[in-house]
């Protein structure tokens, strides 16, 4: 299969399906327990310990036990709620059961006489012994003799089926193990662990093991699966690595026809000159584009760090190879922003360059497909548009993708696929302003080259940040008033456009009334998602031009708005934002030489103090300006999902690992992933399939 069908093929895997029907069969194919190894490694949550009973003498207030009785007391009365309770008698002392929802089946099952276990935490009182909606069965047979699994499950899956449906995909499923056992990660020197013995113990582990190592994952069969898991990540990453190995992609070389190649033409014509960051990652960049396999390189770099540049350098390589390149953008104004710096620096050098989106119009747009058709256009900007069936590449041979995180799978693979001619696969450069701490580098990201630009570009003031409670509003305005009295400018974002029932948040319509009052010797200008594309890009000269003192907008602004002369950013509702976007956000100013600020205004409403999760992201953007250190720390506060954002759709997160805990599992999986592919490349290919199954093809995006 060659790599367009491939690509073919996910485009359609991508697309979204219809709703499927409810039953237990069809609710399993829902939660991709399709083969016998996928319910094997469908890992429970909890445990309940129903292996013994307690006596209602021998318990404690507030434990979760199981006890067994005999039913002396069924009734259903109206006290306020319609509720069942049931007395049950163990032969020491009764136990109120109190249900408040029930079903005639249940009242059958609890009828008087019969003797039942139920199993609930346990309350003490002036009325004796209670449960409040526990757990029951009928006494007979022998207890258990493993503790009783609480699996993920989903409505129309009752544990009891998914139990079942378990055990028997552990009895079918093929555990023998992959990796040799010299290769075996093994703990504290202990023997390692088989796959089928971690696998059988920890759907049935006996009630001798210590239930805090089963919670906390720390337990030997954890450690083993967590470290079969990371090594699968490690291999599949690995083997799509070499896989674009074998692609051809056109060489770029950096010569040019005309005197001067482009790129030294617009490095004479850039009004500054690189940093030596920049200077490092251009010729990573370039030494990629002149060979002939596919690049496949993501370029992170912090807020206000000049990817764009960089971008512009590695579109003028490919231009001067006589190939266009494409620059794709998640949000109009960000590609607008691309544009508007690509035409500046590259049209005076003889490039034409073509815009795509979709608020334009039909002859414009028209006019723009043509250009891009005949390859009179080189280089191509815009958003989703680019990769929309009509557009049509002549000879596009590099792809850039900016705010990578912020397109999914068959986004990224339809770009791929616009290089025309069946051999050949575009250059792919992704590039994104929220840094990847070193953990995810080494896993989710291994199948990637990274380039990281670790300094900004001269004449760049250092942001001060602080967190302020919207009690001191006025105080806020004040300042503003005094930034706005030096000719600066100011951003006042807000979470929210209209009011929610939901959420009690101010809304950037409200605010920008309130500030219009507040400072009527300026204009305060408002921009929000739901302006007509024309309207967004007036309001946003306006601002960038200076005729507006005060932006008043959503998160619109998030990425990519540059203007030197703003110098204060308010940040209204601080706490509902995740570190990276607070990041993102203050990086819209600090773009001058004027000492500029941000201000998190937090709102606590009727709590008492901010929860303690806002509070360590407020505390993380006021104590650091350096991207790569919140990105630190979001990963401890809010783990990876947050970074990795689309970029494996259709690829679960690690399930068990923790990139925070397990360093030294992903340390090993590192090292023998390369050894299985060249030593017992049968072993790795099972390996992978057993863990990722169809999911792996989702890699080569």
């Amino acid at each position: 299969m060659d790599s367009r069908q491939n690509t073919n093929m996910m485009l359609q895997a991508a697309k979204p399906t219809s709703p499927t029907p409810s039953g237990p069969q069809k609710v399993l194919r829902k939660l991709g327990l399709l083969r016998p190894i996928d319910l094997a490694l469908h890992l429970p949550l909890r445990y309940e310990d129903e292996t013994r009973i307690v006596s209602l003498r021998d318990v404690r207030d507030g434990e979760t036990v199981q006890i067994e009785g005999t039913v002396t007391v069924c009734e259903v009365r109206q006290r306020g709620q319609r509720q069942l309770l049931v007395t049950l008698d163990d032969g020491t002392e009764t136990c109120l059961l109190r249900f408040f929802s029930f079903y005639p089946s249940q009242q059958k099952a609890l009828a008087v006489g019969n003797r039942i276990r139920a199993r609930g935490e346990i309350k003490g009182g002036l009325l004796g012994w209670q449960m409040m909606h526990p757990s029951f069965k009928s006494a007979q047979g022998d207890l258990p003799l493993a503790l009783t699994p609480v699996y993920p499950t989903a409505a129309g899956l009752p544990q009891a089926y998914l139990r079942r449906a378990v055990q028997g995909g552990l009895a079918r499923a093929d555990l023998a193990d992959t990796v040799p056992a010299e290769n075996l990660y093994t703990i504290a020197g202990q023997a390692a662990w088989s796959l089928q013995q971690a696998l059988t113990f920890l759907h049935n582990p006996t009630p001798a093991v210590a239930l805090a190592t089963l919670e906390d994952h720390s337990h030997p069969a954890w450690q083993r699966l967590k470290a079969e898991e990371l090594l699968a990540q490690q291999l599949s990453q690995l083997q799509a690595k070499r896989e674009r190995a074998a692609l051809r992609a056109p060489v770029l070389s950096p010569q040019g026809n005309d005197g001067a190649p482009l790129q030294q033409r617009l490095l004479a014509a850039l009004p500054f000159q690189l940093t030596r960051a920049q200077r490092r990652v251009s010729e990573e960049i370039a030494s990629d584009l002149a060979r002939a396999i596919p690049m496949h390189r993501l370029l992170q770099g912090d807020v206000g760090s000049g990817k764009t540049v960089l971008a512009a350098l590695a579109g003028a390589l490919c231009i001067a190879a006589g190939r266009q390149c494409a620059l794709m953008a998640p949000t109009e104004i960000l590609a607008e922003q691309h544009f508007r710096k690509l035409v500046g620096w590259l049209e005076p050098l003889g490039v034409k360059t073509a815009w795509l989106t979709g608020s334009q119009k039909v002859k414009e747009r028209r006019a723009m497909l043509a250009l891009i058709a005949s390859g009179e256009a080189s280089l191509v900007v815009g958003t989703h548009a680019i990769i929309q069936d009509k557009v049509v590449f002549r000879d596009l041979a590099l792809a850039i993708i900016d705010e990578q995180h912020r397109f999914g799978v068959a986004q990224r693979l339809a770009l791929r696929s616009k290089l025309q001619g069946a051999v050949l696969e575009p250059h792919l450069l992704m590039m994104t302003a929220t840094p990847i701490p070193r953990t995810l580098a080494m896993s989710y990201y291994a199948d990637l080259d990274v380039s990281t630009l670790d300094e900004l570009p001269p004449g760049r003031t250092p942001i001060t940040t602080k967190v302020v409670s919207d009690a001191r509003r006025d105080e806020v305005i004040r300042r503003m008033r005094d930034q706005l009295a030096q000719g600066r400018q100011v951003y006042w974002v807000c979470p929210l456009i209209e009011e929610s029932e939901a959420l009690d948040l101010s809304n950037a319509t409200e605010t920008h009334a309130q500030l219009s009052a507040a400072l009527p010797e300026v204009t305060v200008g408002l921009l929000h998602s739901r302006l007509a594309p024309a309207e967004k890009k007036a309001v946003m000269a306006s601002f960038v031009g200076g005729q507006l003192g005060v932006l008043v907008s959503t998160t619109v602004i998030e990425v990519g708005v540059d203007v030197p002369n703003a110098s204060m950013m308010v940040i209204e509702h601080a706490e509902r934002f995740g570190l990276s976007q607070l990041h993102q956000l203050r990086g819209r100013v600090g773009r001058g030489a004027a000492a500029s600020a941000c201000v998190l205004l937090y709102s606590t409403g009727d709590a008492p103090r901010l929860g303690e999760m806002a509070r360590e992201r407020l505390k993380a953007m006021a104590q650091s300006n350096d991207g790569f250190e919140i990105a630190r720390r979001d990963l401890e506060i809010r783990g990876p999902g947050e970074f990795l954002g689309a970029r494996q759709s259709g690829a679960a997160l690690l399930r068990f690992a923790d990139l925070l805990t397990d360093t030294a599992l992903l340390d090993w999986a590192r090292q023998q992933a390369p050894l299985l592919l060249d030593h017992y490349p049968v072993q790795a290919r099972q390996h992978i399939d057993r863990w990722l199954g169809a999911q792996l093809e989702y890699l080569k995006a």
